[in-house]
């Protein structure tokens, strides 16, 4: 089946505001924090240590909002699937309590603030829904409900959802929220530059190094940055010493946004079956379009990406009257070992540097609960998520089997890159739009000719910790199995862990 023509671009860039642009970072400044990463957690988190009277830096590779919080499917939920009994069982009541409060706290903050500034972001209350539509699987319907209930949320079992299908069975979490990401995340960006300064932004601007020997430096292209404390929110922590790349796994998921007969059920819905199905209604000038996400695999791996649209596409035309599909994007998300976010010191030593990811899909809430735990962590305040959220609180009896098995799959894409090294063809057989591994004066080089014909190489060689990266066909990208940096065609970086571009390979 064929994805019908759509737009290849989130629709919350694309059919959000117009956003301020900011200037490339061209000399030294000093600031009390460095804040790199310019998404939710980010720009929180500068925001909430501004207001405490701090001298913030937000540094951003690109555009501001426009990375991986510019690509979700904006719920604003303390529900993450079905995760309340798998918590319960790794960290004890409490731990799941820890958790639900500081998400149920994050969710109030944005509400919060969104009344009180008058943010018109298109937020609006609404049930969720996490559901199984397998008769076997109803027992892992009620055990999440029992465990969401025992953290103190808003939970009960029912048999019956808004879905035009029937489901075994589902929880639901009332007064959850969604909203235009984008909308949102911009007004809190006016915040940042309003009257009282203590914040300097700048775009274009990626940080390739932190030296923490007197003053903490983040260097990057352009400048420096001399703080007392750096916060690292780059999605993907791009600080080896960190050892995030052994501890999180990336995975790509995708999402379709589409005009139906009628409305979409109201709510919002995930599946705990395989295939995951995320659904949401989306408001656009009074009609209200229906949001299909799903289809997740590990970052570099995974066939054809485009099957993956397909796919979403043939789910919602069974089940609504789709007239047309508008929009398609996709986002790449982090998950830990142990799928609780890391949120704190860098390393167990670390007392000036700190971190936040693997919010496993779950941004909204969880970036915000990291920027106000962030915030407190740097301004040594109290707050009782922080042991919870720790990065170095590795605990072997919870996550060591997945721990093996996430890095056994990177070191087995490592070794056999190292064996399977060139392509099977020459570039000159690239078709209009095609990419591969490719062959380039007897070196493997990664080649794509563009739709005008033009050829384009580079090494094949990611420049993180030298795994081969693969074509990504639906978005045109090189992608890296192992650690899930990004790359465009010509090699520039779009997501890390990876800061320096692919080796542009000369063409005659």
């Amino acid at each position: 089946m064929s994805v019908a023509v759509a737009r290849s671009v989130s629709f919350w860039i694309d059919a959000g505001p117009s956003q301020p642009a900011f200037p490339r970072l061209d000399r030294d400044i000093r600031a009390d924090v460095a804040v790199i990463g310019g998404g939710i957690v980010g720009i929180t988190t500068a925001l909430l240590l501004k207001e405490c009277g701090a001298d913030v830096v937000l540094l951003e590779a690109n555009r501001l909002a426009c990375g991986v919080s510019g690509h979700t499917t904006a719920k604003v939920s303390s529900q993450h699937g079905m995760v309340y009994s798998r918590l319960r069982s790794r960290f004890g009541a409490d731990g799941a309590r820890t958790y639900a409060e500081a998400n149920e706290m994050a969710l109030r903050w944005i509400a919060d603030r969104v009344e009180r500034e008058t943010i018109e972001c298109d937020f609006r209350r609404r049930s969720s829904y996490a559901y199984v539509t397998s008769p076997s699987a109803r027992s892992t319907a009620e055990d999440e409900a029992q465990a969401a209930r025992d953290a103190g949320l808003p939970a009960s079992l029912v048999e019956t959802t808004p879905l035009p299908y029937p489901v075994a069975a589902a929880v639901r979490f009332d007064g959850q929220a969604e909203f235009h990401v984008r909308k949102y995340l911009l007004a809190l960006v006016d915040a940042l530059g309003g009257p009282g300064g203590g914040c300097h932004i700048f775009e274009h601007s990626r940080a390739v190094e932190v030296d923490t020997d007197e003053d903490c430096v983040v260097k990057t292209p352009g400048g420096s940055v001399i703080a007392k404390q750096v916060v690292v929110a780059t999605h993907y922590p791009f600080l080896d010493r960190s050892l995030a790349f052994a501890r999180v796994h990336p995975q790509r998921s995708y999402a379709i946004l589409c005009r139906i007969a009628g409305v979409p059920p109201e709510g919002m819905f995930i599946s705990a079956d395989s295939p995951t199905r995320s659904i949401r209604g989306v408001p656009l000038e009074g009609e209200e379009l229906l949001l299909v996400g799903g289809e997740g695999h590990r970052t570099g791996t995974g066939g054809d990406t485009e099957e993956r649209y397909a796919r979403l596409e043939a789910f919602a035309r069974e089940h609504w009257d789709v007239r047309s599909i508008d929009y398609r994007w996709s986002a790449q998300d982090n998950t830990t070992v142990d799928q609780v976010p890391y949120v704190g010191p860098i390393t167990p030593r670390a007392d000036r540097v700190f971190m936040a990811t693997g919010f496993a899909k779950w941004g909204m809430t969880g970036g915000t609960a990291a920027g106000l735990l962030l915030r407190d962590l740097l301004l040594g305040y109290d707050n009782p998520s922080a042991g919870l959220f720790d990065p170095n609180r590795l605990t072997l009896r919870a996550s060591a089997v997945r721990l093996v098995k996430e890095n056994a799959v990177a070191g087995m894409r490592f070794v056999g890159d190292q064996i399977v090294k060139r392509g099977s063809r020459s570039i000159e057989e690239l078709q209009p739009g095609e990419a591969d591994i490719v062959r380039l004066d007897g070196e493997s080089v990664a080649g794509y000719r563009d739709d005008n014909g033009v050829l384009v190489a580079v090494s094949p060689t990611c420049t993180h910790l030298g795994c081969r990266v693969n074509w990504n066909r639906a978005e045109r990208s090189w992608d890296c199995p192992c650690h899930g940096s990004r790359f465009t065609p010509a090699g520039e970086v779009l997501q890390g862990p990876a800061v320096h571009r692919l080796e542009r390979k000369p063409i005659e």
